[in-house]
């Protein structure tokens, strides 16, 4: 229905698969704020191309236009560096929507925050292809195929860039050894 330009059909779309989208933008592009315009962005791209979707995996489809979107913003943001006043702020928590356990104890959740911030951080600092092809395996947990399919690439170039991005994670989170939680430390 939402080919055929059913403006519900599209919205309840875009209510199943905000979520992920913004999952992926938001891993990618490091920042909530330019993560919710990638998103939005792209969900007008999509629903201005959805004449063009020829079936299969909707996700992958969108994904696609999620992960395009990205780049363009990205590519946009090199060109014209700016520096965002909400940025400044220091709000460890304004990025923070996941569920609270009850059964976590509070300083549990304070570690696992501090480490998904360091992760975030490791993330931001990889170069875009292997960020995009990392975020999409690592954390959505898509098969590298689907990847592939996503990205416009050959299979074996999503196993090299996430096998690269994932070599410079593990650097990273080695060389900020003091800064994780004792728990994750590895003694080597």
């Amino acid at each position: 229905k939402a080919q055929q330009g059913d403006l519900a059909a599209f919205n309840q779309l875009v209510m199943a698969y905000q979520g992920t989208a913004y999952s992926v933008a938001y891993r990618v592009m490091g920042n909530s704020e330019t993560a919710a315009d990638a998103c939005q962005d792209a969900f007008l791209k999509a629903y201005k191309s959805i004449k063009q979707y020829e079936g299969g995996s909707f996700k992958s489809w969108l994904l696609r236009i999620v992960t395009n979107t990205c780049y363009d913003h990205l590519r946009y943001k090199k060109r014209r560096p700016a520096t965002s006043l909400d940025d400044m702020t220091d709000n460890p928590d304004e990025h923070n929507t996941h569920l609270v356990s009850d059964s976590e104890a509070p300083e549990d959740r304070v570690l696992r925050g501090e480490l998904n911030e360091l992760i975030q951080v490791g993330i931001n600092q990889l170069p875009e292809d292997q960020r995009v092809v990392l975020v999409l395996s690592d954390v959505q947990g898509m098969a590298y195929q689907e990847i592939a399919d996503i990205i416009d690439q050959p299979l074996g170039t999503v196993k090299s860039r996430l096998s690269r991005g994932r070599r410079r994670l593990r650097d990273f989170l080695l060389e900020q050894k003091e800064l994780l939680p004792g728990q994750y430390r590895l003694n080597l």
